[in-house]
């Protein structure tokens, strides 16, 4: 089982990424969540999706310019991110877990991680 985030890149301010996260090995049965570490900065929180997908979850700094949704025939998480701005440079991880879809501790099952890179 594992999963692999991709579709990172190189944006200027204001455009426009998709990353994805594909699981291989087994279906997605839980939440599904996107965090992030820039340098020097510890991961953070960045949004989530319900196995269903009829709930969704945002940090403050990305609400009303990240989408999160899912395929579950395609057994893949996509993280649409719009507006994006320089302060969004990370490196992005996807995440399978379950209990509250905002805490890291509760995924115990993580990608590898794009880099996502916003320039001024």
């Amino acid at each position: 089982v594992q999963l692999q985030a991709f579709g990172g890149g190189l944006v200027q301010a204001g455009g426009s990424l998709r990353v994805s996260c594909a699981a291989s090995g087994r279906t997605f049965s839980s939440y599904v969540g996107w965090f992030r570490q820039a340098p020097g900065k510890e991961r953070e929180f960045v949004a989530a999706i319900s196995w269903s997908g009829s709930s969704t979850y945002y940090a403050d700094s990305v609400k009303g310019r990240f989408f999160i949704s899912r395929d579950n025939a395609k057994n893949t998480v996509y993280l649409q991110m719009n507006s994006l701005k320089p302060e969004d440079t990370a490196v992005y991880y996807c995440a399978a877990g379950r209990g509250n879809p905002r805490l890291e501790y509760e995924y115990n099952l993580w990608g590898q991680g794009t880099q996502v890179t916003v320039s001024s």
